[in-house]
């Protein structure tokens, strides 16, 4: 039987269904809502500028809105006068897309567009992980200087590809989309915290903001009730977006229904089809059972030491072969891990490390706990412990700097920002009554601690860890996510380039 050849008529007809501002001159706004999570308003004024030239990919979980945000980094450019026939988007694991050359397809559009240096081709590649040796062509492109901007979207499968981001080091940037932080999920929403305290103007480092608030009572506000949305509905935009008209002055009406919707959504979307498509299908995992399995043992344990031994023991699985299903859930982005800080890198390679999700409502899913979390107090300070982290680990991410845990025999400490302009240290407790002996260890072991180590708590004090005699501050926890999601926007636009 003849195997069938895809004509230049059936690549014509793909290309005007992917890019219908060709013929509009538009994005259709079903595409490109006018609310952005704040990516989409800065990455398309690097692509503009191209200063340093360099392509983009955009990294993160399923359901962040990556797609979203290049769909709205088309209609920017259009706004400001790219013609709308030199932007051009290839979804890359269409199925006949996914059998064409990257190169043949690129060399196409630049011919047929007439492009140069002076008047190049803007091209947004969705799924870019699908075509075959694609960081071998972007390298490619970059080196041939061929006249062509290019942001892409890559899901965590491209490292499991064994075709690593990082080999692009010089010729693209990466960024990170992760579920939204605090500020992010107001903006979404539509909802804006009433009487919340200004924050101070953000720093040149997470230590020097946190440095210049003044000391005085609580300055939470009214953001608890947004708290507990993003620690059991989840970040994602979609879901946040899904909450505005249910959305009142005490709080989403309903809460309990959007917890529930949002468990089955991320169930079946976040955890089945990574474990049981992504990560078998790009890392030839043979049983995608014991993958579930894992993950079910590392979401009772979140904010726990993850336990190699025992683990492999639980699982009956070789403890090398759970350390690359550790490894394939964080490429995943269901999941991170911290290692345990030491002055010395082989000490801090070497140590245990500390397990947690990319977002509380993914760990709630894949455990189909429902309500029960909103009943245990104890697991929602496990979960806000996470939170935390997760937020934290976004702005470390937008500021290049390293995220690990301390643990010394009995002595802990949750977060340690080893930024190394001034390293911070951070206990996350459920009260402010929360005991300080593991910041004071810590202190005692690490004299550049001392004055840059506090305790996060709801409803604590403003304490400078620089006023206080004992070298710990207080911050309320409300107010450190706010900061932490500031300081995050301010690094994501100073990596960009652009404006904050």
């Amino acid at each position: 039987m003849a195997t069938w050849q895809p004509t230049q008529q059936d690549f014509h007809e793909i290309f005007n269904e992917q890019n219908p501002w060709h013929r509009s001159g538009m994005v259709p706004p079903t595409f490109a809502p006018t609310t952005e999570r704040f990516l989409a308003g800065g990455l398309w004024k690097r692509l503009l500028s191209d200063d340093p030239r360099r392509h983009h990919v955009v990294l993160g979980p399923r359901r962040v809105g990556k797609t979203t945000v290049m769909y709205q980094t088309v209609r920017h450019l259009i706004g400001a006068g790219v013609p709308a026939g030199k932007i051009w988007w290839l979804r890359l694991d269409h199925p006949l897309l996914v059998q064409a050359s990257l190169g043949d397809l690129v060399r196409g559009l630049l011919e047929g567009a007439q492009a140069s240096a002076q008047d190049p081709l803007f091209l947004l590649l969705d799924e870019i992980v699908y075509a075959d040796s694609w960081n071998l062509w972007l390298k490619t492109f970059y080196d041939e200087h061929w006249p062509v901007r290019i942001a892409a979207t890559s899901s965590g499968t491209a490292a499991l590809r064994k075709q690593r981001h990082e080999s692009g080091i010089g010729r693209w940037e990466l960024h990170h989309l992760m579920p939204c932080l605090l500020d992010e999920a107001y903006l979404l929403t539509g909802i804006a915290p009433s009487a919340e305290p200004a924050l101070p103007d953000p720093g040149p480092t997470l230590g020097e903001t946190l440095g210049s608030l003044l000391p005085g009572p609580v300055l939470d506000g009214s953001v608890t009730d947004m708290r507990r949305f993003l620690i059991m509905v989840g970040g994602f935009p979609e879901l946040l977006i899904r909450s505005r008209p249910l959305w009142n002055e005490s709080g989403p009406a309903d809460f309990e229904d959007q917890v529930l919707e949002s468990q089955r959504i991320l169930r079946g979307d976040a955890v089945a089809r990574a474990v049981y498509q992504d990560i078998p299908q790009a890392a030839g995992v043979d049983n995608p059972m014991n993958l579930e399995r894992l993950l079910y043992l590392l979401a009772s344990d979140v904010t726990g030491i993850l336990s190699p031994t025992r683990l492999s023991r639980e699982l009956g699985i070789a403890q090398p072969t759970l350390e690359r299903y550790v490894s394939f859930l964080e490429q995943a982005y269901l999941i991170f891990t911290l290692s345990n800080y030491s002055s010395s890198e082989h000490s801090i390679q070497r140590r245990g490390r500390k397990v947690y999700f990319t977002d509380c409502a993914v760990r709630n899913a894949a455990l189909q706990r429902g309500l029960a979390p909103l009943q245990n107090p104890e697991e929602q300070g496990v979960l806000l412990e996470n939170l935390v982290a997760a937020s934290v680990r976004v702005l470390a991410w937008h500021s290049d700097v390293r995220l690990h845990h301390w643990r010394d025999g009995s002595s802990e400490v949750d977060l340690i920002y080893d930024d190394p302009r001034q390293p911070v240290a951070f206990e996350i407790a459920s009260s402010p009554g929360h005991h300080r002996k593991g910041l004071t260890a810590l202190i005692d072991r690490f004299e550049q601690f001392r004055g840059h180590s506090y305790l996060v708590a709801p409803q604590a004090p403003v304490l400078p860890a620089g006023s206080s005699t004992s070298g710990i501050g207080t911050l309320p926890l409300d107010t450190f996510l706010r900061i932490v999601g500031q300081q995050a926007r301010l690094a994501m636009a100073e990596s960009l380039g652009v404006a904050g």
